[in-house]
């Protein structure tokens, strides 16, 4: 498919879990200890979520059809709970720093969310297994010219147990990805709140 660049009509977009507040502001503050090595570039805690499903680039007309379907799902909630940091690829050097976040009511809801999509005819899953976490810094390449990532040196420690308690999702959002020169910033363009899903 076209990229963004060469069709500017063209809306990156995935659907993605929020966090509340206090899990976001943990992991923020966990990252601003563990986060410095001069080859990591840290997520910005506003962009911080676990992703639900990728969609890639969409039209115009896609994006908002797949708006209407966010805004009337009616989704259970979902329990998760975050664990040490991990780098991907593993056998490689590592081009990111993720949260696990195992949780069968998230990947039952990936799973649901995937199925309403492709009966709509807006999206057709991945073939890969689903795998929730929230990615908290990505690899900066090694430079002159070379897109291999940097060697990390100083690699992320464990979590405070502060962090690593189960929580719900806040809220589902579709987001837009839009390309800056810190890094992508994520625009919210459809949500749903989770019925009880506890405090933001």
């Amino acid at each position: 498919m076209a990229s963004q660049e060469a069709n500017p009509k063209l809306q990156r977009l995935f659907i993605a879990l929020d966090l509340p507040d206090a899990i976001r502001d943990g992991v923020t503050a966990w990252g601003e200890a563990e986060l410095i090595d001069p080859a990591l570039r840290p997520v910005r805690p506003e962009s911080l979520h676990l992703t639900l499903v990728f969609l890639g680039d969409r039209e115009a007309d896609k994006v908002e059809a797949i708006g209407d379907l966010v805004r009337g799902l009616s989704a259970p909630q979902a329990l998760m709970k975050l664990e040490d940091p991990v780098s991907l690829p593993r056998r490689r050097r590592a081009s990111l720093f993720a949260l696990p976040a195992p949780s069968p009511a998230t990947t039952d809801l990936h799973h649901g969310l995937v199925d309403r999509l492709e009966v709509a005819g807006l999206h057709e899953a991945e073939k890969r297994d689903f795998w929730p976490h929230v990615t908290v810094a990505r690899v900066n390449s090694e430079g002159g010219g070379s897109r291999r990532p940097a060697a990390v040196t100083r690699r992320p420690g464990d979590l405070p147990d502060g962090v690593k308690v189960p929580f719900y999702g806040v809220r589902m959002t579709l987001y837009r990805s839009e390309l800056q020169p810190g890094g992508s910033r994520y625009v919210p363009l459809a949500q749903v709140e989770l019925p009880g899903a506890g405090q933001q």
